[in-house]
């Protein structure tokens, strides 16, 4: 209708550029001859006259072909509505019904006497009425289920004339039904036959073996295998046994929910069997990737994840989340000395290849991270190479340690606080080592990993989803008490003869007995041996005992909040420091250290206020797994040593979500 409005509009204006130029002519004219004016004003009243009856008349005509037009077009589209395969309707957003097509009627007419077709009109006309009104959109599409069929909902709309006694805009929706149940059956059979790639692994199949007769070795391991198989079985799928203690394992999408419902069985179904050393597992099972390999390597990837936090569990990757199950067990120290002597070397060669040697820990710093760097400093600068240690912050339990420090003057220009300046130090061929944590999101200065392509990474904490992928070499023990017992071995392996200062010696034997709560916690042979390769060098055990040494106000602290814990499932310690203080997870880590000197506490946490997060420190002897606990939380650690810090949050609802997530943990592991 505006395509013939501008038609008309188009000829009107032809009309008046002639006169125009006829005017100008007899102007013209008459400038000549005065005598012309007056027979040239009668004739140009006489042209204007011809000219409107003129276009009256071809107005006239164009309308009446327009209305011929429009009164064929409506008879058209009328007849397509009503002849229209797709179920539709025409309805305004108050409710009125302006039209529904004859397929409409007949595809909603035989529902079930319980099922109204104009509640699901009012539900969709509302949330489109809001979708218009927030995004503007032209065209906008729903999904909608209408007793057992799927409909996806195409909606055309214009603006109404009508508005209500507010004055608020109403529309003119127009909606077309599409069945897309045959379409999503489909879909869903295609995703539910699309194959997933597990890969299972027995933790400590030379354990077992090692410790077993022949004739019960071979009884034992036909006995893992059966319930391997008839459990892949069980599942819709199958098992190869593609190595002494790995299995591959494919099964169709479909299974996958039933799978993970139960909790990957398959853990607890080989725990069953019947030996003097229980059988642990690692599964991990992915969905990712486009083909079969993709897909075994995404579940390669999970596997390291799973044997990076100590075995003993499951991985599911899907839709590029991760989802773990098990974990209930203490690691079982596996490490290998000939692996060690392996990554020595290894770091050794990196070392001399780079120009440069750049070290550096995770946020907030403590003294495991910062010896296991002095450590590295001095292999570096042994080898003969130019090394600096990272750290933009010292925690506050560094607080002594740090003063000691600055009395070495061979240490004022190589700690480097200033991101800018550690940047500007790195050439292409300067080699970083991350030590103390392998997550990105955690180590100090998170941008100098795209400044190098040189990077060693060693670790003792648990393996989590955010780690560090393109490391040149990866040192990650998760059976290791400290970073710095990982350091220590590494310098007794290595070819040179490496001369600890007496500094570095008591940094790396501090970060040790930190972490192993004096020798306490998660401590194995491997510990005690670099224990007692660094006492060779001299160490001042008392000197570096006082450096952790609370002082009265901080004991009387640390008291306050032990005398005011609550215990909750018989066993659980849970306290609050109130306080809003920048060193509140040094005072939570040792309350809840403290509250494990306690008779009947098994696991204890403590929730701190740090000023911008609140943080939670976890403890256990080793019953309880707070590393799974506070992982729900966004944290993470060992299992008898966590930790998370939460944002946007109080001390009372931190607690309460603390409290939330042990109860997951109990419903889960009784299931």
């Amino acid at each position: 209708m505006n395509n013939d409005n501008r038609l008309v509009n188009r000829l009107v204006s032809k009309s008046k550029l002639y006169l125009v130029l006829i005017a100008l002519l007899l102007i013209k004219l008459c400038t000549y001859e005065r005598k012309f004016i007056l027979p040239a004003i009668i004739f140009y009243i006489l042209i204007i006259v011809y000219t409107m009856l003129v276009d009256s008349r071809k107005k006239s005509e164009i309308e009446s072909h327009i209305e011929e037009v429009a009164i064929g077009m409506n008879f058209a589209v009328r007849n397509y509505l009503n002849k229209s395969p797709i179920p539709l309707i025409v309805i305004e957003t108050d409710g009125n019904v302006i039209f529904k097509s004859p397929r409409f009627v007949r595809e909603f007419s035989n529902l079930d006497q319980d099922i109204d077709i104009n509640t699901y009109l009012e539900s969709i006309i509302k949330e489109i009425k809001l979708e218009i009104e927030n995004k503007d959109k032209k065209e906008i599409t729903k999904q909608i289920t209408i007793e057992n069929k799927i409909y996806k909902i195409f909606c055309e709309y214009s603006v109404s004339k009508k508005r209500d006694k507010r004055k608020r805009k109403e529309y003119v929706l127009t909606l077309y039904f599409i069945d897309d149940t045959k379409y999503n059956e489909l879909f869903d059979k295609y995703i539910g036959e699309k194959n997933c790639m597990g890969i299972a692994v027995i933790d400590n199949y030379d354990e077992i073996t090692q410790r077993l007769l022949p004739e019960e070795k071979l009884q034992v391991i036909a006995n893992v295998e059966k319930v391997i198989y008839d459990w892949a079985s069980s599942t819709g799928g199958v098992i190869v046994k593609s190595d002494r203690d790995m299995f591959i394992y494919m099964f169709e999408q479909k299974y996958l929910a039933d799978i993970e419902k139960n909790k990957i069985q398959l853990l607890d179904l080989v725990k069953e069997i019947d030996t003097n050393t229980a059988i642990t597992l690692s599964i991990s099972i992915s969905n990712e990737g486009q083909t079969y390999y993709e897909r075994y390597k995404s579940a390669m990837s999970g596997l390291d994840i799973v044997l990076g936090r100590g075995g003993d569990q499951a991985i599911v990757r899907k839709d590029g989340k991760y989802k773990f199950y098990g974990g209930t067990t203490l690691e079982v120290e596996r490490r290998t000395k000939v692996k060690a002597r392996i990554v020595a070397h290894t770091l050794e060669d990196l070392i001399r290849d780079s120009d440069k040697v750049m070290i550096m820990g995770h946020k907030n710093g403590d003294i495991d991270s910062l010896g296991s760097s002095l450590g590295l400093y001095r292999l570096a600068k042994t080898i003969g190479k130019e090394s600096y240690v990272i750290s933009d912050v010292f925690g506050a339990s560094l607080g002594k340690f740090v003063d000691t420090l600055k009395q070495e003057e061979e240490y004022n220009n190589v700690i480097i606080e200033d991101e800018k300046e550690a940047i500007s130090e790195i050439t292409e061929n300067t080699l970083l080592i991350i030590v103390d944590t392998h997550k990105k999101s955690l180590i100090q200065m998170p941008e100098l990993l795209d400044k190098t392509e040189k990077i060693v990474v060693i670790d003792h904490h648990r393996k989590g989803t955010d780690f560090i992928e393109n490391a040149a070499l990866t040192f990650h023990e998760v059976y290791a008490s400290s970073a710095a017992e990982l350091i220590t071995e590494i310098i007794q392996y290595i070819d040179v003869q490496v001369e600890l200062s007496s500094i570095e010696v008591e940094a790396l034997y501090g970060g040790i007995m930190v972490d192993t709560k004096n020798f306490t916690f998660k401590t194995g042979v491997r510990t005690f041996e670099a224990a007692a390769y660094l006492r060779k060098f001299g160490v001042d055990i008392i000197k570096v005992k006082k450096w952790f040494q609370s002082d009265l106000e901080s004991y009387n602290v640390i008291a306050e909040v032990v005398k005011n814990t609550e215990i909750i499932e018989d066993s659980i310690g849970i306290s609050i420091y109130d306080k809003e203080d920048k060193n509140a997870s040094i005072i939570c880590a040792k309350a809840a250290d403290e509250l494990l000197t306690i008779s009947d506490i098994t696991a204890s946490f403590v929730i701190g206020n740090t000023g911008d997060k609140i943080c939670i420190s976890g403890r256990s002897i080793g019953n309880i797994n707070v590393q799974v606990i506070l992982e729900k939380l966004g944290g993470g650690g060992h299992i008898t040593l966590a930790g998370a810090q939460l944002e946007g949050i109080t001390l009372d609802e931190a607690k309460q979500e603390l409290i939330n997530r042990i109860n997951e943990y109990f419903s889960e592991i009784a299931e």
